[in-house]
């Protein structure tokens, strides 16, 4: 009776993690997820699914790493998944700043001399 119940847990943890996939999937499909940002995601994904399905592979590694509460170990992989999610989107943030002032200051060159233009058509006889 007691295996039963571990069983459950983990075919809804199986089918959890495809679900999850499957949500990816529909939103890369629809443009509503950009593919940069969906590899992490079905990373994250596949890294449950692995743990789903591998049912003693959390308490291994947790023995390796010297853990002692293994499911404190998914914890930590996430934190640190999230610090490395944020670091980038960081950077993607700076990147586009960068650009954003770049392009206001073209566009600010180009009135500036579309403006010199029609001045110089207006003083012509």
């Amino acid at each position: 009776m007691e295996d039963i119940v571990p069983l459950k847990i983990q075919i809804l943890s199986i089918l959890g993690s495809l679900l999850f996939l499957a949500f990816i999937a529909r939103l890369i499909l629809k443009g509503k997820l950009r593919e940069e940002y969906s590899v992490i995601w079905i990373a994250c994904t596949a890294f449950l699914l692995f743990f789903s399905i591998w049912r003693d592979g959390l308490e291994k590694i947790a023995g390796l790493l010297g853990v002692y509460y293994a499911p404190s170990l998914i914890f930590l992989f996430g934190f640190f998944a999230i610090i490395l999610f944020l670091v980038h989107l960081s950077m993607v943030a700076s990147r586009q700043h960068r650009q954003l002032k770049e392009l206001a200051q073209e566009l600010a060159l180009l009135k500036g001399q579309k403006e010199a233009d029609k001045k110089s058509h207006e003083e012509e006889p």
